[in-house]
């Protein structure tokens, strides 16, 4: 059983808001994305990521054929399938409109599955995992200021102050095919995900996360995260969505129960 909030906000600076998040809780899906492009092509790339998403676990395709992803459970296979799918969606939805030529679209994304979840995503919007007030990234960032952390080429303090960190190397949408990280981990009763745009990350610590999330209702999390950012001075959207794992009373086990609305679409 999983509990879960989610909200979004256009930001300090922002005139609109690139960034969707959606879910549906009783196919245990959650995702989050932050277009990019000119005009309104970045908010239609995220929904388009959003809706391809969630309507691949609301109408799966009759047949997915073999999963050339090996190393990784079924599960993370499916949520690597549907993310290609939003690929090929927003970038076949660029090629037919030239005000939206070039739009593209970040993505992080976790399905749940009993106390197991597995997760892929494109860009630089993370996942991170609270555990007994702890907090690990758990994705990479498919950003130019990262790549050249990883090659030793720059300090992350370096990163954290460059000019560049908005620079993304892989997005959906940008070319015909997409590549997703894709991982599986435990989900034990307590553990918090948190998927959020860049538009947090940047501009709160770890440490932060932490504490407001322990001691907080995940709703009263969600506003406090954003707040958070705001004080840290954001200038983009922002998004934060939280999943919390709990233990199932008996009612729940009988009736499947999940806490919260059971979806949720872009807008």
């Amino acid at each position: 059983m999983v509990q879960f909030a989610g909200k979004t906000d256009v930001g300090l600076v922002r005139k609109n808001n690139e960034d969707n998040f959606g879910y549906d809780a009783r196919h245990g899906v959650f995702l989050v994305c932050d277009g990019m492009g000119g005009q309104n092509a970045g908010e239609l790339a995220s929904k388009i990521a959003v809706d391809t998403v969630l309507d691949f676990y609301r109408q799966p395709p009759a047949a997915l054929g073999e999963s050339r992803f090996e190393g990784v459970s079924p599960r993370a296979a499916n949520l690597a399938s549907a993310v290609q799918l939003a690929n090929q969606a927003i970038h076949e939805a660029s090629a037919r409109d030239v005000a939206a030529a070039g739009m593209g679209s970040t993505i992080v994304a976790v399905a749940v599955e009993g106390s197991l979840f597995s997760f892929a995503n494109v860009g630089d919007s993370r996942l991170y995992l609270i555990r007994n007030k702890e907090v690990v990234q758990l994705t990479n960032d498919h950003s130019l200021v990262m790549e050249q952390v990883r090659r030793g080429l720059m300090t992350l303090e370096e990163a954290e102050h460059s000019r560049l960190q908005n620079v993304i190397v892989r997005a959906l949408g940008t070319d015909d095919t997409v590549d997703p990280d894709l991982a599986d981990l435990e989900f034990a009763p307590g553990d918090v995900l948190l998927l959020c745009s860049d538009g947090f990350s940047r501009f709160v610590k770890e440490e932060a996360i932490a504490e407001i999330v322990s001691q907080h209702s995940l709703d009263q999390a969600c506003d406090d995260l954003i707040a958070a950012a705001k004080a840290g001075q954001s200038d983009d959207n922002i998004t934060c969505l939280l999943v919390r794992a709990v233990h199932p009373s008996w009612k729940d086990r009988i009736l499947g129960r999940l806490s919260g609305p059971a979806q949720r679409s872009s807008t």
